[in-house]
């Protein structure tokens, strides 16, 4: 038996070193938390302002700057002081930068306000402290009357309030309201 014992013994130690993974010896590199399949409600205040949604989530709070990764997509909702859905965002990707309060939303952005207005882009900040939504990059607006295409845009957080920079687009114009007497039109006229 004992013979037994010291043959498997020497067969282990037969001097083949087994290949082992460098460890991670940089902490920032890895989340504090990953989470998957989340629904979670963000309070400011105490008072509850967003809904997220998300598939993955992943919070690097040693990174400098920190930030929570939503890199498999977000769905978020936000709330007035009544609880109604003020605005929804949805991307591809998304990162937070908590303290700075801002979100950075990539990929098939697409974002609805109260009145009904969709605003599509491929990249989208959120800054919370400044109460501003804002893009530089190309972004199409579709309103009940018209549809708008801009090179970068900036609105409050409800995008009520907006300006659109580099603007074309489809505008409807009512003929009958819109019509100049031809005793007011002025022409230059070349000879």
């Amino acid at each position: 038996m004992l013979a037994m014992v010291m043959l498997v013994l020497f067969s282990a130690c037969s001097g083949k070193s087994k290949e082992v993974g460098k460890a991670i010896t940089e902490r920032d590199s890895l989340p504090v938390m990953d989470t998957r399949g989340v629904t979670t409600l963000v309070s400011d205040s105490g008072v509850i302002r967003y809904r997220i949604n998300a598939e993955e989530w992943q919070v690097y709070d040693r990174k400098s700057p920190s930030y929570w990764a939503f890199e498999k997509g977000v769905y978020v909702e936000k709330f007035d002081s009544l609880f109604q859905v003020e605005a929804s965002i949805e991307a591809d990707t998304a990162y937070y930068y908590d303290k700075q309060r801002l979100w950075k939303l990539m990929s098939n952005v697409h974002i609805q306000n109260l009145k009904g207005e969709k605003f599509d882009t491929e990249l989208l900040y959120w800054d919370q402290n400044k109460k501003r939504v804002y893009s530089d990059k190309q972004v199409r607006i579709e309103q009940p009357d018209q549809i708008i295409y801009a090179v970068g845009f900036e609105s409050n957080e409800q995008l009520t309030r907006y300006k659109f920079y580099k603007t074309n687009g489809i505008f409807y114009i009512d003929e009958e309201s819109a019509a100049v007497p031809s005793d007011t039109l002025q022409t230059d006229t070349v000879r």
